[in-house]
């Protein structure tokens, strides 16, 4: 698998890399971000302009250890691809799972944040949709209609299991989590983490719950998030590759996922 290049090129020699990278941004450099800037609490506008989040909080990290400056580029997710590739940003910064198909197309850093998935539906509904090993039993699908972001790694996983499954797709978290609390679906798939602070903990969330097991496939959800750039750019990508494993080893992703999260959510094995 391609995810496995990822893997190796991102541990092996990493310290080395650090040494030797970290010190030679251009100077006068600026790299171009491109992120969503609608994704709280991974990257959102405040109430002032700014943006803010856990990935906005990455960004500003690993541009202070390369010695860069950011500018942000704000972009509608279904067009982030095309736009990284067309050159409008150097990199994408926003919660964009390294999953195989994508490597096809562009390369990405190491990951700095796990990439999951999960069903959020009414209490108490008696739904039985997975077994003991957590394979979803398609037939319990069958009458329910599941809502999820369009061209995510969760509709990807729901066309390769549940190809059957009744799935309405939305552009927006806020038009999904609606239609969800209005009962026009049943149930939605989504990141548990924003779904826990966006919706679980606050009152329109009360009467609703976590459906499934945490889904992780890697062959869907890949290794985690990772930093998107263009490919054949491989100073670039160690450079990032040496930034992100300091962040790690020095506690800074931990401190910014404790802003938004009462927990971590980076795989502690990825210090190395």
């Amino acid at each position: 698998m391609k995810i496995l290049n990822i893997i190796r090129r991102s541990t092996l020699g990493a310290v080395a890399v650090a040494a030797m990278t970290f010190g030679v941004a251009a100077q006068g450099e600026t790299l171009r971000v491109g992120m969503e800037c609608t994704y709280a609490p991974f990257n959102f506008k405040k109430a002032d302009g700014t943006l803010d989040g856990y990935d906005v909080d990455v960004a500003k990290g690993v541009a202070e250890i390369l010695g860069a400056d950011l500018e942000f580029v704000c972009q509608k997710w279904d067009g982030m691809i095309p736009a990284l590739l067309a050159n409008k940003f150097d990199l994408v910064v926003a919660s964009m799972s390294i999953t195989d198909s994508r490597l096809e197309k562009m390369d990405f850093s190491a990951p700095y944040r796990i990439s999951v998935g999960r069903l959020v539906g009414k209490k108490d509904a008696g739904l039985n949709l997975f077994d003991a090993d957590g394979n979803p039993i398609a037939d319990n699908f069958d009458g329910l209609k599941i809502g999820m972001g369009r061209a995510t790694t969760y509709a990807s996983w729901f066309k390769a299991k549940l190809p059957g499954a009744n799935v309405v797709y939305y552009d927006s978290s806020e038009a999904m989590y609606l239609d969800l609390v209005n009962g026009r679906t049943d149930m939605i798939m989504t990141n548990p983490m924003k779904a826990f602070l966006k919706f679980l903990s606050k009152d329109d969330g009360a009467g609703f719950e976590f459906v499934s097991p945490q889904i992780d496939e890697t062959e869907f959800f890949g290794i985690g998030v990772g930093i998107g750039l263009r490919k054949d750019n491989d100073e670039l990508r160690n450079r990032l590759n040496a930034a992100v494993l300091e962040l790690t080893k020095n506690g800074s992703l931990e401190k910014y996922a404790l802003k938004y999260f009462p927990f971590a959510i980076h795989n502690e094995g990825w210090e190395g």
